[in-house]
């Protein structure tokens, strides 16, 4: 029997880097190291986040290190400003990373702005994004879902936008799609949907709007067994770019018959 497989030359570019897999995952919320690597491997990620300001990468020699778990040489790590709420203070976290991973300039910019919707203060990070990119920096951005707004980024001289779906870890899905939907069909750069994510569902939605990619850490990390949770993702995800690199049919008002009824015999 002959198995269908996607096209392997499909695949996701960012900054000159390529990926299969289109599912990036966090390492926070686990109880541990080992259930972040498992649940990493079930989702067949490549790219994984990580927050310079709350994971230990090398920082305290006597606590567990994430790079033992999640290796640079099995995967890209992209460190976030996680945390920042200036725009100097996300330029300084990813600095620090840069330091820490001799020379990584790949980065994940997050400046929020509010404490409780955690939300991006978009004059904040049109800022340091300006400033990162200015310095050598591979930036992948964390933002609004305002049009606009991603294409300054874009032009700015981002190499991703991620615009949110829903508010971080709140698990409400694709809150607009239309929004979605424009930024994807002007952007010249990867569209990699950012927070909001709570189901395989929501992730194939994004895909099938077509989008770039999901990036998603709550969603797994907080399941009731989150390394069968990575799994769904992995598949939705890649259900969900099918979908959309076929084409889906057109919606209608009445139904059509699957089968024509010309020639029917009697």
């Amino acid at each position: 029997m002959n198995h269908f497989s996607p096209a392997a030359d499909d695949l996701l570019t960012v900054a000159g880097r390529t990926f299969h897999s289109r599912l990036l995952t966090g390492t926070g919320k686990y109880k541990d190291f080992d259930e972040t690597r498992r649940a990493t491997e079930a989702a067949g990620a490549q790219i994984v986040t990580l927050a310079i300001r709350r994971v230990n990468i090398g920082q305290d020699a006597s606590q567990p290190n994430l790079l033992d778990a999640l290796p640079p040489d099995r995967f890209t790590l992209l460190p976030n400003t996680a945390g920042c709420y200036t725009a100097d203070d996300a330029v300084r976290t990813c600095r620090l990373a840069r330091e820490l991973l001799d020379g990584h300039n790949l980065v994940k910019l997050e400046v929020l702005g509010d404490e409780r919707t955690l939300y991006p203060d978009v004059v904040q990070t049109l800022a340091a994004a300006e400033k990162l990119v200015a310095d050598g920096f591979d930036v992948m951005v964390y933002t609004s879902d305002d049009p606009i707004l991603a294409r300054r980024l874009e032009e700015i001289g981002c190499a991703a936008i991620m615009p949110l779906a829903a508010p971080i870890g709140s698990g409400l899905g694709i809150q607009n799609r239309y929004n979605l939907l424009e930024i994807v069909e002007n952007a010249k750069v990867p569209v990699i949907v950012d927070a909001g994510v709570g189901t395989a569902s929501d992730a194939a939605i994004a895909m099938e709007l077509g989008c770039d990619g999901v990036l998603m850490n709550t969603a797994i990390a907080g399941a009731k067994d989150p390394v069968l949770m990575a799994h769904a993702m992995k598949l939705a995800v890649e259900a969900g770019r099918a979908a959309f690199r076929a084409g889906r049919i057109p919606r209608k008002r009445f139904a059509s018959a699957s089968s024509p009824v010309d020639g029917l015999v009697g």
